[in-house]
């Protein structure tokens, strides 16, 4: 028997609802979501602040960034390949940690997806305002999210195709804007002049301007760039083919990080020394302003716009799958599973997109200070994601040394090596955060949404002393090892 053929007998294992989705997203469409995780909002507006403090160095910590992404993007191949569910990062944290940390990770990613969402919608409309500056930043952020709402409510083959054509836009864009830096830097042809000069990676004080120190803390928000490359795993319970379209959408990760973020930030930061960007802008936008190309950088920061409307897009998708499977364990309200007629969790989604609204919210109240707010907040949740992952991947490889469940016909190079790595890694970015006087607001966040979750576990489980069992794997029982939070 396959994995795959295990986890359609397990049908609604570890509560994830399969029965209902259309599996209706192709190869071409995973491939481009995939693809579309990897470049976004981080890349296109974080960058400019993260060059600001590291200089030329940001560019080796997105290198090691990435690194670390592939090593949790493997180990996630590796569970996916071994029981393709949809919601998998909580289904796998149930199976391997227990039902209460099933539950933490359904709702963290959703919070995750819920605050990048609002993110998202915030530089969308600070990309309006290069346009149409008289347009308050609120009124921009409204309009995007009621039509992404609508495209995720028609049916998941509308929502793959629209983010195939996003993910189309922003490859199409990078590679050409690569292309045109080389060529301002190997013909000379620009306004930049003799300025652009790849010395401009080491001449102005060197690769570390502000110190080693100050380039590390800018893990952070580098982190934030890779939110959402682990979306492929969102995916499994509606693509046609799993077994096939997962392993090669993970596979391109190492290519798409050194073409989209290396490739790209070595280009732009030897055309235009990083002295000249700022937080609040998109360093992209800057260059080719700067390069003095006509309508370049309108057309770039259509290019960033798409960006962010694409990863807004992943989040409404992203976020009513997670709020489904929760409600299919007794964690969210019945309601929350709901299909409609089109076979998408129109309930969930409708949830989400409400709560996104308090991005619409920010805007209007702090428009200088949304993006900095939201973006900690994400991180922080999409470390705790990630972090589900690579301890579930190495209790999953455990289990198979040991002959207790069957092995991944797609298993991460070097075992748990590389989990154990990311893992270490991903809690030494903690402490950076905590040590950032920007990331306190993630941490006071994260501390409240905690007890809050911790709360409501203790009630449902008061309700249900069964909380979690139900529907987990026969394989579950001989690998969970009891890890009670509720007690």
């Amino acid at each position: 028997m396959t994995s795959l053929q295990v986890d359609e007998h397990a049908g609604t294992a570890g509560g994830a609802p399969q029965e209902g989705y259309e599996r209706g997203l192709g190869s071409r469409q995973v491939q481009m979501i995939a693809i579309g995780g990897a470049i976004g909002v981080g890349l296109f507006m974080g960058a400019g602040a993260n060059i600001e403090k590291a200089g030329p160095s940001i560019i080796l910590m997105y290198a090691l960034a990435g690194g670390i992404i592939f090593f949790i993007m493997r180990a996630l191949g590796e569970l996916l390949l071994y029981r393709p569910v949809s919601g998998s990062f909580a289904e796998y944290a149930r199976e391997f940690l227990g039902p209460f940390f099933g539950y933490v990770t359904g709702w963290t990613y959703w919070l995750m997806w819920v605050v990048t969402g609002m993110a998202e919608l915030t530089a969308a409309a600070i990309y309006v305002h290069y346009w149409f500056p008289s347009i308050p930043q609120w009124v921009s952020a409204l309009a995007f999210l009621v039509v992404l709402f609508g495209v995720n409510l028609i049916s998941v083959k509308i929502f793959g195709e629209v983010e195939f054509w996003f993910s189309m836009v922003k490859v199409t864009a990078i590679i050409g804007m690569i292309v045109i830096g080389l060529g301002v830097l190997t013909l000379g042809f620009s306004d930049a002049g003799d300025t652009a000069a790849v010395s401009n990676l080491w001449s102005h004080d060197g690769i570390f301007p502000n110190g080693i120190g100050s380039s590390l803390m800018t893990l952070q928000g580098v982190m934030f760039a890779y939110l959402a490359v682990e979306l492929v795993g969102v995916t499994a319970g509606e693509s046609e083919n799993p077994e096939k379209t997962l392993p090669k959408a993970i596979n391109t990760l190492p290519w798409r990080i050194i073409v989209f973020y290396v490739g790209a930030l070595l280009v732009i930061l030897s055309v235009v020394k990083w002295t000249e960007f700022h937080a609040g802008e998109s360093p992209f936008v800057h260059a080719f302003d700067k390069i003095g190309i006509p309508l370049a950088a309108g057309i770039v920061n259509f290019v960033v716009l798409t960006a962010a409307l694409s990863s807004c897009n992943s989040g409404m998708y992203s976020t009513g799958r997670m709020l489904r499977g929760l409600a299919s364990n007794g964690e969210a309200p019945q309601s929350f599973g709901k299909l409609n007629s089109r076979k998408t969790p129109a309930v969930g989604i409708t949830i989400s997109v409400a709560l996104m609204g308090l991005g619409v919210v920010l805007n209007y109240l702090v428009p200088e200070k949304a993006f900095g707010y939201v973006v900690s907040v994400a991180t922080a949740a999409g470390i705790w994601t990630w972090l589900m992952i690579l301890i579930s991947h190495i209790r999953y490889r455990r289990a198979v040394k040991q002959g207790r469940l069957p092995a991944s016909s797609f298993p991460a190079p070097g075992g748990s090596v590389g989990s154990w790595i990311a893992l270490l890694f991903l809690l030494g970015v903690t402490v950076m955060i905590a040590l950032d006087k920007d990331g306190l607001i993630s941490l006071i966040v994260g501390a409240v949404w905690g007890v809050g979750l911790a709360v409501g576990w203790a009630v449902l489980r008061s309700r249900n002393p069964q909380l979690g069992e139900r529907g987990r794997p026969a394989s579950a029982d001989a690998v969970h090892e009891p890890v009670d939070a509720a007690k």
